[in-house]
């Protein structure tokens, strides 16, 4: 049975692609680089000089280099490092404070679901290349990256390989993808390097970028999760969204909504009146994206609800009130047709068998 996880309030619109003047790429992200040159024995301010970026060392997410300009110092990389698998070196100097909030919060994460969950969330705060999407099918989980405008292989290299090592280093170092698809064409050098980083088959030329996992092993509580943390980087890599693309409704209304919840006071007039547009207006841009105000508040709730029963601190009739719920029977409706369980079997189901507070 396939199944694709509704994530965040952005699902409904999944596959509809957010436009952007010029594709950019987080530029804290370049640090990785510098890194790898210098390890390489290459100056890397050179390097940087060479193509136009300035050497600094700012870890603000709003600092954003084109994807051509990323492009161009790639190629110079290989160039200077005579290393053709570049890429791959990056991936092992990409620290997860180069991707600012959502990089703590993948950190904190839970599982490794919940950290592709996010993933696909926030992957716009680090790279506009690529679309992100999670899939579930025949006990294997599909991280799928569908490009949406052509970039160096060097770039996927570096992404992949970041990915699949922060994992290791989260989970158990034995951990391995199912298999890898790469969008880029294979190396003349050949797929070796890509096998030992791997310890999975790979293949090259493919439509969209691919990692295969299996599901259990996706599903095992990691060693650093912390939802409190995880939570307080979403909000910040949500507000990060918002001012990066400010046309882009859903994210605008997703951040009100959670602003507003806790005053009990989020309807869709007062999410229009944050906007400074009408409720009539809110409604069509909107519709324009395929959802709905509804939609976007009952999503929004269910990922707050359930983040915050992760959190053993947080009894069930606070997070009723933090989520703008007049009584913990609503909450309990509502949770039900979110999940199928109360909050209570929900908490009961995830934090056992080690959970000790109290769920009243």
């Amino acid at each position: 049975m396939k199944s694709t996880y509704s994530t965040t309030a952005t699902r409904p619109t999944a596959l509809t692609a957010v436009t952007f003047p010029e594709a950019t790429t987080i530029g804290s992200y370049s640090q990785g680089i510098a890194r790898a040159l210098q390890a390489s024995g290459v100056d890397s301010a050179r390097i940087f000089r060479s193509v136009g970026i300035p050497v600094s060392s700012t870890n603000d997410p709003l600092s954003r280099l084109p994807v051509s300009t990323m492009t161009r110092l790639y190629r110079a990389c290989v160039n200077v490092t005579h290393n053709p698998y570049f890429g791959l070196t990056v991936a092992r100097y990409i620290h997860v404070s180069n991707l600012h909030a959502l990089g703590y919060a993948l950190a904190a994460s839970a599982t490794l679901m919940d950290f592709c969950q996010r993933l696909e969330r926030y992957f716009r705060l680090v790279s506009q290349v690529a679309m992100v999407s999670l899939s579930d099918e025949g006990g294997n989980v599909f991280l799928r990256f569908k490009h949406l405008e052509e970039s160096s292989g060097e770039t996927e290299d570096a992404t992949f390989g970041f990915l699949v090592l922060t994992m290791r280093l989260l989970y158990k170092q034995n951990f391995n993808p199912v298999r890898v698809e790469f969008h880029h064409p294979m190396p003349r050098e050949g797929a070796e390097p890509y096998e030992t980083l791997m310890r999975a088959p790979v293949s090259f030329s493919n439509e969209d970028g691919l990692l295969v996992f299996e599901r259990d092993d996706m599903l095992q509580t990691l060693y650093g999760s912390c939802p409190e943390l995880a939570q307080v980087n979403d909000a910040i890599a949500i507000g990060y969204l918002a001012k990066l693309d400010k046309n882009d409704v859903i994210t605008g209304v997703t951040q009100k909504i959670i602003e507003l919840l806790p005053s009990g006071d989020c309807s869709r007039e007062k999410v229009a009146s944050a906007l400074c547009m009408s409720p009539a207006t809110l409604y069509l841009k909107l519709a324009e994206r395929d959802t709905s105000f509804q939609t976007l508040l009952d999503h929004t709730r269910k990922e707050l609800a359930c983040s915050y029963l992760h959190q053993a601190n947080r009894t069930v009739t606070e997070v009723t009130f933090l989520l703008g719920f007049t009584d913990t029977s609503n909450f309990t409706r509502a949770f039900k047709r979110w999940t199928g369980s109360s909050p209570k079997d929900y908490r009961a189901e995830q934090l056992a068998p080690g959970y000790l507070g109290t769920s009243e």
